[in-house]
């Protein structure tokens, strides 16, 4: 893809006949992701921490115009994972295949908060509460249509690392180098889930995709003080793009036809920032497969959830 060939929105493929999952889908990427596969057909569930929020996020969209029987909201808290439980059991009780999940949900930089399980509040949620969600669907990915998990990261992926001496912060938390860390495993996991997959010869292909530099609640919802000046009153007004803009590279990863597993979507302006969907490089810590075999085994053990894909 070229500069020449900028994706947008209006080269969705049809969506009809299609069930795809958004988590943090009531607000910013996830609600523009929504409206954008609601718009072109797509069945969609609203996977929401708040379900008061993610019923009046979709009847915005049915205002708008979207259909109401394409969308559904359910409550789920990525940061528990006995949440994530009941949610994947209700899933399965309700639908007998899942053709895309939009692994898309998350909190950034918020004061040292633990989950209900003992974790770090941002890696229980952006990414330990992903990967359980995603081993607890899988069975129903296999039975969709093209079936595909996109998990979404972010350029600070390359600021990031895996703290295995201290997950949790407890002997010294840093909210943006903690945030950084759980954008690492974001892209380890879709990497190293990529892997596996191909191995097991499954259908179902991990893409990954990050929306540059995106004005969202993410950035002035529950940061720290420092974080919410810097992005929410000075970055997000002058260099920040629409949500709308900025889940073009996740939609891209959910539709686009023959895009292989594996992939890494982001925009193509400098420095990944903002612009249209194209392919981009993970970094090279992150795309190491030592590392993504460290993180599964670390995150099985955590989350107690064994993927039904034959380990390397």
């Amino acid at each position: 893809m070229t500069m020449k060939q900028r994706w947008t929105a209006d080269r969705i493929p049809d969506q009809t006949g299609r069930l795809i999952l958004v988590t943090g889908a009531n607000s910013g990427l996830g609600l523009a992701t929504t409206r954008a596969l609601a718009d072109r057909g797509g069945r969609v569930i609203l996977a929401v921490r708040d379900e008061g929020k993610g019923r009046r996020a979709a009847d915005e969209l049915v205002a708008a115009g979207i259909a109401p029987d394409l969308l559904a909201v359910r409550p789920l808290d990525l940061a528990d994972l006995d949440s994530v439980r009941a949610f994947a059991d209700r899933l399965h009780e309700e639908h007998p295949r899942l053709d895309v999940l939009v692994n898309n949900a998350g909190v950034m930089a918020p004061p040292r908060t633990l989950s209900a399980q003992g974790h770090e509040l941002q890696f229980a949620t952006n990414h330990l509460g992903h990967f359980a969600l995603t081993g607890l669907l899988l069975d129903l990915l296999a039975a969709g249509r093209d079936p595909r998990v996109v998990t979404v990261s972010s350029i600070n992926h390359r600021q990031g690392s895996l703290r295995l001496d201290d997950l949790s912060g407890e002997r010294g938390y840093t909210p943006m180098a903690f945030y950084n860390q759980t954008k690492f495993a974001n892209t380890v996991f879709g990497l190293e889930l990529h892997r596996r997959l191909s191995e097991a010869g499954s259908p179902v292909r991990s893409v990954l995709a990050h929306p540059g530099y995106t004005a969202t609640r993410l950035q002035t919802r529950d940061t720290s003080g420092l974080v919410k000046l810097a992005f929410g009153r000075i970055g997000n007004p002058l260099l920040a793009q629409r949500p709308e803009r900025g889940a073009l590279p996740q939609l891209y990863a959910a539709t686009e036809p023959g895009l292989s597993g594996g992939e890494f979507i982001g925009p193509d302006g400098m420095g990944e920032l903002r612009g249209a969907p194209t392919r981009v490089r993970p970094s090279d810590a992150a795309a190491d497969p030592g590392t993504g075999r460290t993180l599964w085994e670390l995150s099985e053990r955590l989350t107690a959830v064994s993927f039904p894909v034959t380990a390397r």
